[in-house]
């Protein structure tokens, strides 16, 4: 898991009401928590796939997405999409 990049979301936890992507550094496979949540360091990065802050942060993985793995080469997420509503149309 670490290199992976992640979406992270409410989800995966109700701390991440805003999501971020989140690049992985270390998995605390040692760090006691409860059944099905975990500690992941590394970090938020933006929307050219630049780091602009580390971060230790508690999840459910269930409730993470991949958007890559770090076996493949690390690609920056794209930018939210934002939908407009239709324009109505004229009668002619």
């Amino acid at each position: 898991m670490p290199g992976d990049l992640l979406h992270v979301t409410r989800a995966a936890s109700v701390q991440f009401v805003r999501p971020i992507f989140f690049r992985v550094i270390r998995v605390h496979d040692d760090w006691h928590t409860y059944h099905g949540w975990l500690w992941l360091d590394g970090n938020q990065m933006d929307s050219r796939g630049d780091a602009v802050d580390r971060r230790s942060i508690y999840v459910r993985p269930a409730g993470l997405r991949w958007l890559n793995h770090a076996a493949r080469a690390p690609a920056p997420p794209s930018p939210p999409v934002t939908r407009t509503s239709a324009q109505p149309r004229r009668r002619a």
